[in-house]
């Protein structure tokens, strides 16, 4: 027979000791008598290469400390050679039906080396280098299965399954079923760890785990934890042996067991509060505190008592046996009335154990007359009802553990000479039996007292809350269900040749559209392909397609309507009218503008010079009249300017600006080609606040001799001014057009009053007529604003604060978090943060990959500009259409060797014959992936995050083309090798416009970043104010802003009912060092 530990974590886990390393942890199971102990974490990088280095592998699979690392003491004899199984816990942080759940699982392998398989494929989907313990955007159900298709042989135990923030059956964020768990694979689940908190006889009475081996383990954060749970097998000493024993029970005794009333889950409570409930209690007040109002932290035993389908007191036939014990320093400290940590108490404890053996044999199996020899009459006294089972305690409740209390004050005051210790006992026996019932009825009586005499006034708040809450929600059902509301009924229906619509934030902007949309195809009767929706973004355009089809009435088809961007449209536009378009990126068009300057012996930067030449091809394209006088003024800039456009025409090569000017031109130039302007009959413009000079001329170019025009937007979201793009557009079109209709959309159904109410605070400022939102939505959290002493502390400080949001995640922080008032726990794509430029947001991933956050950055980024990546991405478009001269100038670079050696083009022409077959097999991940292997770029970290740009797209086409037309929320990059959707998002302020989220956090609202001031170009202060209304108004339920300085200067007029300021970290460290000692 022997004894195992199989979930245990090392040195490299959050809250552990640092003395989990292999050397102590083989010298605490000599001391403990435990003679398998899992090894913990094997999915760390470095704890992998610590243990191959300290471990050998035995005969039978197991692996054994090696001789120069052992440990040796006095009181720990070396003839008990513990043995090691390779295993580690993961934990699952996913969505599924339609609430955030939060796993964890053991996972016993049978070698290191299919530890090294696992933890590669386990990269590619999380970050599994900052924790010991990963935290993966993973299902359970997935896992298992890339388990199971690596390593057959390996266990899957779902751990500590009762567990309330992190487990298959938590009360916080599990299931209801092992199969709504796994689905499909719940069969090859034949373990359950049953945790500290629960004991057998409590799992017995659920009949749903009839069919599961029941193991315990110590999840020791400390080498001293060791064993506090434990197995009892009798098997050979064998990974065979040990997985036959755990999947099937052949072997397996039974198990060591924490008393559960220990377990700091075991009964419902609040700690803060000193209250401590029944299931039963915390039912009648209705899952709230009655102390403090917040919610009741839900323990073990409600949470079987749900979920149980037996009495109490059910005995599960045939079920293997267990033991409860007590670590053997807490009984010491018991005899002695000292705590279990104190020097007279180690002395003692080593003193036993290098007289009499490991401590499990002197907890179950040296006779008590011998220990008594060796320590006194109270410790073998407190060995002895140990066995008996006569102990009481106080019980555990959230996230405080219980105590187990063996003798009281008087009789450790007895001494040998003071009263006969048999006649003692007799008397203290009696005593034992009702120990247990009185000190339940006890801490009954303490509770009621505690809710008697504070619970009045909370109570009333309470119930008038619940009122109040009750009005509001039915004031606001029916507002906007799937109906209009009267004003966007009215903008949708309208009669008028052309309407603007004026849709501030949260508004139904989007559902207006799409309502506008269904009424002419299906009430006017128009047919699709006279119809244009222009989006801001290709995203945009997708979800009105996607949007549409689901509104549409049965038989509807929408096949025909154009959606898109102003320049998607005109590409594909110039593409049915055979123009050969190449789009140049910013670093090729400097590098043609530094030949122009070159040639011309122009002193100026190659940026301004572009500048200066897309003003002057516009002017010449939309007003001829002034390009000729300015010409005759400026003849040599214009020669350059001129000399500029011809080559880029003779290259094939269109700016992005030019997809815009060129179809313009045409227009203008056949202004009688009906068979294009047919789509156009009824044209709609979404964010219309931010459309530039040209796109409002093609704006007009298409709709002329329209049916109708119907636009949509908001003034104060117009954030595009640097692009030309100007606020006073409603204005000029309601002076060109004097009938035009307008309507203003006024009902926020987005934003909860808090958030609204700021950010109306922020963009009043602003010069204009008041602004007026209705919200909606019922009332939510303040907005917060977090000071930090500096950017690192930032970046640290939102990391903290998503792990709050996300309900915690690892144990500390779930039990932080479950300490707070009640908040909705958020799946990682509910939140956002959004900063004002990407350079910001690199520390961040630093900190979010430091925590095992998942997130997916959003926009067009600088990596995009290196010369490979460009490269790179112009070979595969040559591959995608081999008539792409330019790109294939541009792709061959990558075999060029500066010298214009003839085997560089060879080269070129013999792996495009090679990768043509495969673009068209590969996903791009895996395209990219190989692409970067085969032409040594492994190093290159632009190549690096383009692959993981790549996972976020099904064909290599369409990132290509995210790439060229792409705007900041169309391009993603995942933080990881492979793309979650539990993923939470980064992206600037600009990239946000359009977007939602139930939370949102505003990193780094402060002086110099919001508004942005630079020495290259002049702060436009409106401009930047409208930015930061947008980022504010992204939010649903939740916003939080963020400062490593002087607060933003919009947001010092803020009162403290519209933002409540806070210093992040403030939190006391003694109070830090007591939650730490959890897990010790």
């Amino acid at each position: 027979m022997y004894i195992a530990d199989l979930h245990i974590h090392s040195r490299y886990s959050r809250a552990t000791s640092k003395d989990c390393t292999p050397e102590h942890l083989d010298l605490w199971a000599r001391r403990k008598g435990i003679h398998l102990v899992g090894s913990g974490d094997f999915t760390h990088p470095a704890w992998r290469e610590e243990l191959k280095e300290k471990l050998r592998q035995d005969e039978n699979g197991l692996y054994v400390l090696k001789e120069e690392y052992r440990l040796h003491e006095d009181s720990v004899p070396d003839d008990r050679i513990p043995r090691f199984v390779i295993t580690g816990e993961i934990s699952s942080i996913y969505k599924q039906g339609g609430r955030v759940r939060k796993v964890h699982s053991l996972i016993l392998l049978p070698d290191i080396q299919k530890a090294e398989i696992i933890s590669r494929k386990l990269e590619e989907i999380g970050n599994i280098h900052s924790d010991g313990r990963p935290i993966l955007g993973i299902s359970c159900h997935d896992l298992l299965e890339i388990i199971l298709e690596l390593c057959p042989e390996a266990v899957y135990v779902p751990a500590h399954i009762w567990t309330p923030h992190f487990s298959m059956f938590g009360a916080f964020s599990g299931f209801d079923s092992v199969e709504e768990c796994f689905g499909d694979l719940a069969g090859y689940v034949q373990a359950v760890e049953t945790g500290l908190s629960s004991d057998p006889p409590m799992n017995w009475r659920v009949s749903a785990l009839d069919r599961f081996q029941l193991i315990s383990n110590s999840d020791a954060h400390s080498p001293a934890k060791l064993g506090r749970e434990a197995n009892l097998l009798d098997t050979e000493l064998s990974y065979q042996g040990l997985k036959t024993a755990v999947e099937t029970g052949a072997g397996l005794l039974g198990t060591i067991e924490f008393f559960p009333e220990e377990g700091k889950y075991h009964m419902d409570g609040h700690r803060k509060c000193g209250l401590c409930l029944s299931p039963k209690e915390t039912e009648k007040y209705g899952g709230i505190c009655p102390v403090c109002g917040r919610k009741i932290t839900i323990g073990v035993s409600h949470r079987i008592e749900q979920m149980a389908d037996r009495p109490e007191q059910y005995q599960r036939p045939g079920a293997k046996r267990f033991e409860s014990l007590i670590p053997l320093p807490e009984i010491i400290g018991a005899a002695l009335g000292h705590s279990s940590a104190s020097k007279g108490v180690q002395r003692e404890y080593q003193k036993l154990t290098a007289r009499l053996g490991a401590e499990f044999e002197i907890l179950r199996n040296i006779p008590v007359e011998e220990i008594r020899h060796v320590s006194g009459r109270l410790i073998a006294e407190g060995i002895k009802r140990l066995r008996a089972g006569k102990v009481t305690w106080s019980l555990g409740f959230d996230g405080e553990y219980g105590k187990v209390r063996i003798f009281d004050e008087e009789e450790r005051n007895e001494t040998d000479g003071q009263m006969d210790f048999f006649s003692m006992l007799g008397v203290k026996e009696e005593v034992g039996k009702q120990a247990k019932s009185e000190k339940t009825r006890e801490k009954k009586e303490k509770a009621s007292e505690a809710v008697t005499a504070k619970r009045k006034e909370p109570d009333e708040k309470q119930e008038e809350a619940i009122e109040v809450t009750g009005k509001r929600q039915a004031e606001n059902a029916g507002k906007n269900p799937g109906r209009l509301n009267e004003k966007q009924q009215k903008a949708a229906h309208s009669p008028a040749r052309r309407t603007a619509v004026i849709a501030g934030p949260g508004t139904g902007k989007t559902k207006t559209l799409i309502a506008r949309l269904l009424y002419l195809v299906n009430d006017q009767k128009i047919n699709p392909d006279r119809i244009t929706a222009v989006t801001f973004t290709n995203q945009a355009a997708g979800e009105i397609r996607d949007r549409l089809q689901q509104a549409g009435e049965q038989g509807s088809s929408f096949a025909g309507l154009q959606t898109g961007t102003f320049h998607a449209i005109c590409l594909r536009f110039l593409k049915e009218r055979g123009v050969r378009v190449l789009l140049a990126d910013e670093t090729r068009c400097i590098r043609l503008a530094e030949e122009i300057l070159a040639r011309f012996g122009i002193d100026e930067e190659p940026k301004e010079f572009l500048e200066q030449a897309a003003k002057w091809k516009e002017m010449q394209i939309l007003h001829p009249e002034e390009a000729g006088e300015k010409g005759e003024k400026e003849s040599g800039r214009t020669a350059a300017y001129e000399a500029y456009g011809e080559e880029m025409e003779g290259r094939g090569l269109f700016s992005f600006e030019d997809l815009l000017l060129e179809t313009v031109r045409l227009l203008k130039e056949y202004p009688e080609e009906k068979g294009w302007r047919k789509l156009f009959g009824h044209l709609l413009i979404d964010e219309f606040q931010d459309i530039s000079p040209v796109q409002y001329e093609l704006m007009k170019e298409w709709n002329r001799g329209g049916e109708s025009l119907f636009v949509i937007g908001d003034p104060d979201q117009a954030i595009y001014g640097f692009r030309g793009s100007d606020a006073r557009c409603f204005e000029r079109l309601h002076r060109e057009i004097p009938n035009l209709s307008m309507v203003q959309l006024e009902e926020n159904y987005r934003s909860t009053p808090q958030i609204l109410k700021s950010s109306l605070a922020v963009i009043s400022e602003n010069p204009g007529e008041e602004r007026i939102l209705h919200p909606n939505q019922k009332d939510g959290v303040p907005v917060r604003m977090l000071k930090t002493g500096g950017e690192m502390a930032e970046a640290i400080a939102v990391a903290k604060e998503i792990g709050r949001m996300a309900g915690g995640i690892g144990m500390l922080e779930a039990q932080r978090t479950s300490e707070e008032k009640e908040r909705k726990i958020r799946s990682f794509h509910e939140i956002a943060v959004l900063y004002r430029t990407h350079r910001q947001g690199e520390l961040l991933e630093n900190c979010l990959g430091k925590e095992g956050i998942p997130y997916v950055v959003s926009g067009r980024e600088s990596f995009l500009k290196d010369e490979t990546v460009r490269r790179s991405a112009a070979f595969f478009r040559y591959l995608l259409d081999p008539e792409q001269t330019a790109a294939k100038e541009e792709g061959s670079l990558l075999f060029a060797d500066g010298e214009g050696n003839p085997l560089g083009s060879l080269l070129f022409e013999e792996t495009a014959q090679v990768w043509k077959k495969k673009i068209q097999e590969q996903s791009p991940a895996e395209l990219l992936k190989e692409w970067i292997r085969e032409m040594g770029m492994e190093t290159n970290k632009a190549m690096e995050k383009l692959s993981r740009m790549a996972v976020c797209y099904e064909t290599i086409e369409e990132l290509l083309t995210m790439l060229e037309l792409g705007v900041e929320s169309d391009l993603k990059r995942c933080g990881e090798k492979q793309y979650t959707a539990e993923a939470v998002t980064l992206m600037t302020l600009h990239g946000s416009k359009g977007l939602e989220f139930p939370a949102v956090i505003l990193y780094g609202a402060e002086q110099g970043k919001i508004p942005l001031e630079n020495e290259y170009y002049e702060t436009d202060f409106e401009e930047e104010r409208r930015l930061l209304y947008v980022g504010m108004t992204r939010a649903k339920e939740e916003l939080i802003l963020t400062s490593a300085g002087e607060e933003s200067p919009f947001l010092k007029s803020l009162s403290g009912d519209l933002l409540q300021r806070e210093t992040a970290g403030r939190k006391k460290q003694q109070e830090l060092w007591h939650q730490m000692s959890l897990f010790e």
